[in-house]
């Protein structure tokens, strides 16, 4: 999968792409069954809501062959590697939930931020590469995007520790509304097997789903080789120390599963 001259430009601009229906019904499928079997493990990886739902698997490639073989798949590693110019790792790998009813929010943040301060992550030279694994809606605890805040560099932000199951350095509410006065807001909904790139330094969150549907949506978070973390105070499995470039696999490898 290459990206045109014209994605490039919009990348540049706006600090993500959207791809709908990027992966097929049948992909999507061993995808989400692949979801719920991680979500089912008691396991370490598995961070929990605080009403006991599951909130995100970590490094589910580790441990799962259908995320093994999406975390090396072509239409996901290609296009990230165009823009950072150059082979990637897995610096980190997530599957989210939001579980219907119970889904908390994820407060304003940037990644880089985070891989910055508590990974000594050199340069923004990363960014994360996502699939819906369910239909994505208005109402179900989408993505926010604030279009072209990643040309601000990484802005001030305080660790939050208190506000959900995991601690996440965010934005004030000060910084958010100057940012949205600048670009706006905007909420990338689709359907399942839809695909979203964005920059490490795009400020984002989303809301708590209250809706009877489920929203999970796998991360790919990829940086140049170059630019591996330098720090290493989180867990493993949280922030890879693995910086073997990732070489792509077959466009066919998750059909092979389908029985």
């Amino acid at each position: 999968m290459k990206l045109s001259e014209a994605q490039i430009k919009e990348f540049d601009e706006s600090g993500y792409l959207f791809f709908p229906n990027a992966f097929s019904a049948e992909e999507v499928k061993i995808l989400k069954q692949a979801a719920t079997d991680v979500y089912g493990q008691q396991r370490e990886e598995v961070w929990r809501e605080t009403s006991g739902v599951a909130r995100t698997a970590f490094a589910a490639h580790t441990y799962n062959d259908a995320f093994r073989r999406l975390g090396a798949h072509p239409r996901l590693i290609d296009p990230v590697m165009q823009l950072l110019d150059g082979p990637v790792y897995m610096h980190q790998y997530k599957v989210n939930a939001k579980a219907a009813f119970d889904g908390d929010v994820w407060q304003w943040h940037q990644d880089y931020g985070t891989w910055a301060r508590d990974d000594l992550m050199p340069e923004p030279r990363a960014m994360n590469i996502a699939v819906f694994l369910d239909d994505v809606t208005a109402a179900n605890g989408p993505l926010l995007f604030l279009p072209g805040s990643h040309k601000q560099g990484v802005v001030e932000a305080g660790h939050d520790l208190a506000t959900t199951s995991y601690p996440l350095w965010t934005l004030g509410r000060d910084t958010v509304s100057e940012l949205y006065q600048q670009g706006g807001c905007v909420a990338p909904t689709g359907a399942a097997g839809s695909m979203l790139m964005f920059s490490s330094l795009l400020v984002h969150a989303s809301p708590a789903n209250i809706s009877p549907m489920d929203r999970t949506i796998v991360y790919l978070s990829l940086c140049h080789v170059d630019n591996h973390i330098r720090q290493f105070k989180r867990a493993e499995w949280i922030a890879h120390r693995d910086f073997t470039p990732i070489t792509p696999l077959a466009d066919d490898t998750l059909a092979e599963l389908i029985s």
